[in-house]
């Protein structure tokens, strides 16, 4: 044996020695005795790695910040802990500033999965080719939005569209400029009879953010009159905040579609074949019977989810563009 040899034969004895010394330890269950644990194979630390990676796969879910935020809060933190027990993966609700931030957010991969209103849902659809609609509300294929009004404004209820032409001249307020039912619904309504935005008091309405504080403003008589989406309109009279001595309703519009849920084109890809389909089969198996369910399902004003397709929202697609919040 050459010298060369011999010194390549003992390097291989040294690395052969040490190889134990890197292979990967499987520890101890939770609460055992770690000096059990002893050293894995190679695949087993492969196998240990994948979990750990799965386990830190987060699904990150956001809203239009149409109502207050505590009750955004006490809803989607809900949401995200009865997702993760279902899908099981790791949920996190992402708090957004407005309207234009959840589409934004959705657009730039910060946001997997957003409840969002019939015009937010078609901007952010847009904006991410392959987008999925995953679910509506049973309520949603046909909501309405609640024109009301001060008290003290004059003003008396109608049971015509006609009666919009009343508001002309009035101070009047819509919700978040990209609400569907605190803006654009009602703006096509406004515009079938007659009325312009520049008829209202000071040329043009107000827009107060969300439908909370619609009714608060009106309520306060900063408005005359304002629109708000028909489930909080029914939620603020039930709590009490809507005082029907202050404030009242003037008209209900005919239904439109509205919210639904949206999840990234790239789920399947990033948490395993077929998450898709598991995350839509998991919001439309909440029912009342179930009592983490039953209390997500009332805080949405609802009896279950149901199906959609984005075929449902061409029509509040058309009537963007028609106002110009889609381009």
């Amino acid at each position: 044996m050459t010298t060369r040899e011999r010194w390549a034969a003992a390097l291989t004895g040294l690395a052969l020695a040490c190889l134990p010394a890197v292979v990967p330890s499987i520890p101890a269950p939770f609460g055992s005795d770690p000096s059990a644990a002893g050293p894995a194979s190679p695949s087993a630390g492969i196998a240990l790695l994948g979990r750990a990676q799965a386990q830190q796969k987060l699904l990150r879910i956001g809203a239009i910040p149409d109502q207050n935020p505590e009750k955004l809060n006490r809803l989607y933190g809900q949401v995200a802990s009865e997702l993760s027990r279902q899908l099981g993966v790791k949920v996190q609700y992402v708090p957004v500033t407005d309207y234009a931030a959840a589409v934004s957010a959705f657009r730039t991969g910060n946001l997997d999965l957003v409840w969002f209103g019939g015009l937010t849902g078609v901007q952010a659809r847009l904006q991410k080719p392959g987008a999925q609609v995953i679910a509506q509300r049973d309520i949603d294929a046909a909501f309405h939005s609640v024109f009301i009004a001060n008290r003290r404004s004059g003003l008396k209820p109608f049971m015509n569209q006609k009666g919009l032409a009343e508001l002309k001249g009035r101070r009047f307020t819509f919700g978040s400029e990209s609400s569907t039912s605190g803006r654009l619904m009602p703006q096509y309504f406004l515009s079938q009879a007659g009325v312009k935005l520049s008829d209202f008091a000071g040329g043009a309405p107000g827009f107060s953010g969300s439908h909370d504080a619609t009714i608060a403003l009106v309520q306060s008589g900063a408005y005359d009159a304002g629109v708000v989406n028909e489930q909080v309109w029914k939620a603020n009279l039930r709590s009490g905040k809507a005082d029907r001595s202050k404030v009242f309703a003037l008209w209900r519009t005919p239904g439109y579609p509205d919210y639904h849920w949206i999840g990234q084109p790239d789920l399947d890809r990033r948490f395993g074949a077929g998450f898709t389909a598991k995350l839509r089969g998991a919001i439309l198996s909440w029912r009342p019977s179930n009592p983490q369910q039953k209390q997500i399902l009332e805080l949405f004003g609802a009896q279950q989810f149901t199906g959609a397709k984005a075929g449902d929202y061409t029509r509040i697609e058309q009537v963007g563009r028609q106002i110009g919040k889609i381009r």
